[in-house]
């Protein structure tokens, strides 16, 4: 093997979303890099839906970019359409997502890595990883090229062992006219990793002059859309819509009548898919009540013809995808410009890593994507994130970073990959963090920034807006709360025009400000500030007030889960000399590791009696 003269710190295998934050995390905390991707033109990529955001991974973005991730500022430069979800519920939930230029988002994010100082991006197909003594010590590439390192991040989304599938035609890759990745998948068993199988899918891209819009209904952007990125001052794309149409039955019959043609369903397939992203035959088999099902037709760029056909995913013969097409309304002429597929990919049980994402059975070994076991570009983002930071960390011999589940939506997920693993494509839900009105998406640079700064991913400046910000937060709080409004003619006109009633006593502005039908402009008409409040400061000010009982709520119920946490179990602890606990239970905690009685008690199968069980082992063993 051919070895090159340079030695880098860290080696990032694989450029998409989780391969770019990874490098660029680990370069700006000043690690040297090498970036390595299979095809350079298609670094962060977007093979699925041309789409940031949406419900819980909106949040993981914002959060991304209050650490001093790249994948929000990006989105901003590209977006063609911003819509925040759930607008109808409270602040928890809200999430942001928008429609992106895919083709804008690769050169975007190729010149932000190209321009990164301490980062080299080349292309090569990683075949080989070469072990010392239990540890990572380089990578070798198809051609037998090796490159020297001390830690490598493994970022191969659904590269390993990919298989492509349209109908009975199986064709390996790693997405559709890429090279997939066997070799790297066969070194990874050999070194001892259990690897699962999972699968995913993406629709047909439609030709836009083909189809006839006017059978749908138009989905413009938000009227005032808010940046992804603190950072963004101005959002300079112009806005496109997406349209909005059903299925039929007679589509559905055609998927019924050609179900055995379906590599899904003919038996050719074998991965693990999502069941909360089904394909348009599991949706017909699966959801046989239903006359009709929802299709968005979203533009992928502004100088492409190619729309995305969102839930018309499926595995079947292009002639059979042809036909169950222009059975739909509006689409009687719809050309296809590619073809939907099915594609099965290896994965790498995530019970098999360290909270740091590191690899328990080899040192600087870290893992990040679709390669744990997870689905989307967001959760992929912010698990390079995490693996660049910690990889950074080990090198420079700083403590792990590791965020706890009251603390951001991206500690939630990676805790419950490294303690629960997973068999199916896990994805982001709001539903999974118990605190989540704790992490919402309008507060995650209040929560993270500082994190971020003391990495060296936020500068000194950001950081100073930042503490401006909360103090101008704190103050205004207090202002709202000693404030008494008093009954006048003026201020109940102003409460019966709001729908709210009128006062007859002296009232707290911050009573005032609980109503439901009172926001924060109501404020500034009854009392406003005697300094400027911008928009940013008023919104936290009006839900840190109004939610003010659930938030305490929420905090009490924090520091109950900080005591179990706060309760470490050594690296090297024996689960199989508890006393008390099942075979299975010791088998559990001894492959998993938990390193904490908090994590432990996640566990899958561990009772409140195992953990009264554990801490009376845990102190004896202290004695």
């Amino acid at each position: 093997m051919t070895v090159y003269s340079n030695t880098y710190d860290i080696i990032v295998v694989g450029a998409g979303h989780a391969g770019c934050e990874a490098a660029l995390a680990a370069a700006r905390m000043g690690c040297r890099v090498l970036l390595l991707a299979i095809d350079l033109d298609k670094l962060a990529a977007m093979p699925c839906s041309p789409s940031i955001g949406g419900m819980a991974k909106g949040q993981l973005v914002k959060e991304i970019d209050a650490l001093g991730g790249e994948m929000a500022k990006i989105t901003d430069q590209t977006a063609i359409q911003y819509r925040t979800l759930n607008t109808k519920k409270g602040p928890a939930v809200h999430s942001s997502r928008t429609q992106n230029d895919k083709m804008r988002y690769h050169i975007a994010m190729k010149a932000v890595i190209e321009a990164q100082e301490n980062i080299d991006l080349k292309q090569a197909m990683v075949e080989r990883l070469v072990f010392e003594d239990n540890r990572v010590v380089g990578v070798e590439d198809q051609t037998g090229f090796g490159y020297p390192t001390k830690a490598v991040i493994l970022a191969t989304g659904t590269f390993l062992s990919g298989l492509v599938h349209i109908g009975f035609k199986s064709i390996p890759a790693g997405r559709a006219g890429e090279f997939a990745s066997y070799g790297l998948a066969q070194n990874l068993r050999e070194a001892g990793f259990q690897l699962g199988r999972m699968k995913t899918g993406t629709p047909p891209r439609l030709r836009k002059s083909s189809i006839d819009f006017t059978k749908f209904s138009e989905q413009n952007s938000d009227e005032n859309p808010r940046p992804f990125s603190i950072f963004t001052k101005k959002i300079t794309m112009p806005q496109m819509p997406s349209f909005i149409g059903h299925t039929n039955q007679r589509a559905h019959a055609i998927v019924r009548n050609n179900l055995e043609r379906s590599a899904l369903y003919g038996g050719i397939i074998k991965g693990v898919s999502a069941r909360y992203c089904p394909s348009f035959e599991d949706k017909i088999v699966k959801f046989s009540d239903k006359d009709r099902h929802q299709i968005i037709l979203e533009p992928e760029g502004i100088d492409t013809e190619e729309i995305y056909a969102s839930g018309l995913g499926n595995s079947l013969p292009l002639e059979i995808q042809v036909e169950l097409v222009r059975s739909i309304e509006g689409l009687e002429h719809a050309e296809i410009m590619r073809p939907a597929y099915a594609i099965e990919y290896d994965y790498v049980n995530p019970i098999q890593l360290k909270p740091n994402l590191e690899t328990k059975s080899i040192a600087g070994l870290f893992l990040a994507g679709q390669i744990n076991g997870t689905s989307g570009y967001e959760e992929a983002a912010a698990q390079g994130l995490w693996a660049g930071i910690n990889a950074a960390c080990q090198l420079q011999q700083r403590a792990p970073f590791i965020l706890d589940r009251f603390q951001a939506y991206m500690g939630v997920m990676i805790d419950d990959l490294v303690t629960r693993g997973t068999r199916e494509p896990y994805r982001m839900f709001t539903s999974r963090a118990e605190y989540r009105l704790m992490l919402r998406e309008d507060n995650a640079d209040l929560r993270l920034m500082e994190i971020g700064y003391e990495l060296g991913l936020i500068d000194d400046d950001t950081l100073k807006d930042l503490n401006a910000r909360k103090q101008q937060i704190a103050n205004e709080i207090t202002r709202i709360k000693g404030t008494v409004i008093k009954p006048s003619q003026t201020v109940n006109d102003y409460l019966e025009r709001r729908g709210a009633k009128s006062i007859r006593h002296g009232i707290y502005l911050d009573q005032l400000l609980k109503r439901a039908e009172l926001d924060y402009e109501m404020v500034n008409a009854l009392a406003g500030s005697p300094d400027p409040i911008g928009s940013a400061v008023a919104r936290q000010v009006e839900i840190e007030i109004k939610y003010e009982g659930y938030i305490e709520k929420q905090l009490r119920e924090i520091e109950k889960f900080k005591n179990l946490e706060r309760i470490k179990i050594p690296p090297d602890y024996d689960f199989g000399s508890v006393h008390g606990l099942s075979n299975e239970l010791k088998e559990k905690l001894s492959g998993i590791k938990p390193t904490s009685l908090g994590q432990a008690s996640r566990i899958d199968g561990i009772t409140p009696a195992a953990i009264s069980v554990l801490l009376v082992s845990l102190k004896a063993s202290q004695k």
